[in-house]
Order: C-alpha cells, then sequence, then structure tokens
C-alpha cells in the first residue's frame, strides 16, 4: 500500500490528481491537507488532516509516513494589493513542505508550478525548459514572480540537501471541474461576452486531465532536480476565440487593436463602470498577458513522463459544458 499526500487537493487541478490516483492503482491511499471540508469524506482511500500550509505542525503532520508529496496548494489572483498572500502560500508554504520532507525521510516531492515562470515573451518564440525565468516580465506580474521564486527554493532543497524535487510546469488549465473560475475564468468572460476585441498574443493551454496524469508519472518516473513543461496547444489568440466561436456559438470580437490602445479603452471603461457602481472584469495585468505569448515545447515531458494530450476541441467543448451548466 502507497500514500501519497496532496496538498492542494479541493482546487481544480488538485481533485483531477486525487481522482486520477485513485484510479490508476487500487492499493494506493490518499492523504490530504485542507482548511476547509473534505470532499472525499467516507472514501475508505482518502484521509483528511485539517490544517494550513503555513501551519508547520499541520504541515509535518500531513508529510509523516508518506513515500511522496504532490505539492498543489496555491493561490491564483492578479491583483498586485495581494501579493503578500502570493508570497506566503507558495515560497513559505514550499519550504515548509520540502523541511518536512525532509524531516520524515526524503519522499520524493512533485511540485506543481507555472509555464508562465519561462515561457513568456514579447515575441512568438517557441520555449523549453532551458529557457530563463522571465524576471523582467514577472516584475509586476506578482503571481508569477512568486511561483519563480518557488522554484528557485525548492530546487535549491535538491541541489543543497538532496531532497528528490521534481517540478511540473503546466499551462493554462482547462477542461470540466473549475468550480472556483481560477483557471477558466476568461473563457467564462468569453462566454459572457465581456471581451471586447482581440488581442495580437498568443497562448498555451492544457487539459487539466491530461496535466494529472503527467503528475502521477512525474511522480513515478520523473528526474530529481528537473522541470517538465505540461502544455498542448500553441495558438494565436485570434485562432483560439475561433474555435470557442464554433464550439460555443457566441460571437467573437471583430475588432483588433494594439495593446496601447487596449489600454485605454479598458481604462475609459473601468472607469464608466465605476460611476454605474459595477465592476469592469479586465484588469491592467490581464490585458497586458494578452498580448504576450505563452509558447513552448513539451518535448521532454512526452519522452520522460510520456504526456498525452487530447485534441484542442475535445477539451474546450468539455470547458464549456461545464462552465454552462455551473
Amino acid at each position: 500500500m502507497k500514500r501519497f499526500l496532496v496538498t492542494g487537493a479541493t482546487g481544480f487541478l488538485g481533485t483531477h490528481l486525487v481522482e486520477t490516483l485513485l484510479g490508476l492503482n487500487p492499493d494506493t491511499e490518499i492523504r490530504i491537507l485542507t482548511r476547509g471540508r473534505n470532499p472525499w469524506a467516507g472514501k475508505p482511500r482518502v484521509e483528511g488532516i485539517h490544517g494550513d500550509i503555513l501551519d508547520r505542525t499541520a504541515v509535518d503532520k500531513a508529510v509523516e509516513g508518506v513515500e511522496g508529496v504532490f505539492h498543489l496548494a496555491g493561490f491564483v489572483t492578479r491583483d498586485q494589493g495581494r501579493s503578500s498572500e502570493l508570497f506566503d502560500v507558495h515560497i513559505e508554504g514550499t519550504r515548509n513542505v520540502c523541511e518536512a520532507a525532509l524531516r520524515m525521510g526524503s519522499p520524493r516531492v512533485v511540485v506543481s508550478s507555472s509555464s508562465g515562470t519561462i515561457a513568456a515573451s514579447r515575441l512568438p518564440v517557441i520555449h523549453n525548459e532551458d529557457s530563463p525565468f522571465v524576471n523582467e516580465l514577472a516584475a509586476h506580474w506578482p503571481y508569477y514572480l512568486s511561483k519563480i521564486y518557488q522554484e528557485k527554493l525548492a530546487l535549491s532543497f535538491h541541489a543543497h540537501n538532496g531532497l528528490p524535487v521534481i517540478i511540473v510546469s503546466p499551462s493554462l488549465l482547462l477542461g470540466p471541474g473549475d468550480e472556483r473560475l481560477s483557471s477558466t475564468g476568461d473563457i467564462q468572460l468569453y462566454l459572457s461576452g465581456k471581451i471586447p476585441n482581440v488581442p495580437a498574443g498568443g497562448l498555451n493551454f492544457v487539459d487539466v486531465r491530461d496535466t494529472a496524469e503527467a503528475l502521477a508519472r512525474a511522480m513515478e518516473v520523473g528526474v530529481p532536480g528537473r522541470r517538465y513543461l505540461i502544455g498542448a496547444h500553441n495558438l494565436r489568440l485570434k485562432e483560439f476565440f475561433g474555435l470557442l466561436e464554433k464550439l460555443s456559438g457566441v460571437k467573437m470580437p471583430r475588432m483588433e487593436m494594439p495593446e496601447s490602445w487596449s489600454r485605454v479603452g479598458a481604462s475609459v471603461l473601468r472607469g464608466l463602470y465605476t460611476v454605474a457602481g459595477r465592476k469592469f472584469p479586465l484588469d491592467d495585468p490581464t490585458v497586458e498577458m494578452a498580448y504576450r505569448f505563452w509558447y513552448f515545447d513539451n518535448s521532454r515531458a512526452k519522452s520522460e513522463l510520456g504526456l498525452h494530450t487530447r485534441p484542442a476541441e475535445e477539451t474546450l467543448r468539455d470547458t464549456i459544458a461545464f462552465l454552462r451548466r455551473h
């Protein structure tokens, strides 16, 4: 019987990972560290421990006796006013997990990060795991900056203490089950007709179900000290919106404009919404990110983890169906 700890188990990716692990092997037991309810309460193979990733005592208790740790606990926001929360969760939380793992016999630790730590640029360049961190671009994107520091910290535990740490860095996660709209919120904006123009950037996205399988494989065969970029489809936003229009029936915006015009337009609309007592859904970081390219090559994940990715239309169709149901 193998036992694994999953932090962040109640999130979008975490929920799919727990279900994937349970389905792979009937002898696998899962322990989750959660601040709230345990969605698997009553299931014989899922143990819930109540606690916060920032509570060292709770983390020690959660790590004790496991053969591997999937560290997914995180916080997603584009609000620069909440930077300290991002850094606490992603950096101090990761420190607590890695230090606990060292004290508990050094089980393998798979850390879920983001492809945006290295795969973001002003030009449509294809990045890979050897690309440098995007420090300059991320300087005013607190989420990605905190993930850069998270990766550096986790890998330092491997380099200096021998802890078997593997970094798994997915791109934009899509698919069914995102109850909190943490990753599919921009698709919801599209379906609601709240995206006014077609930005000139490009994205990479991957199905959350395929990512969960990649995480499980990383625990099994991933090389400690390495990063694996998990992604499926590099598409310009114009192509991406075209697929959304085809699958949802919601007309994509036809207007294309440079980034500077989009910023001005968003600022004007933000002011009008404020006067009307409402909140404009597109903030400056969102506009800026839409004019960047998030492309990368997933060859390492395919060759070393056996990454399998489903067709773009299947992922988007299932995402749209879920959002419309919920």
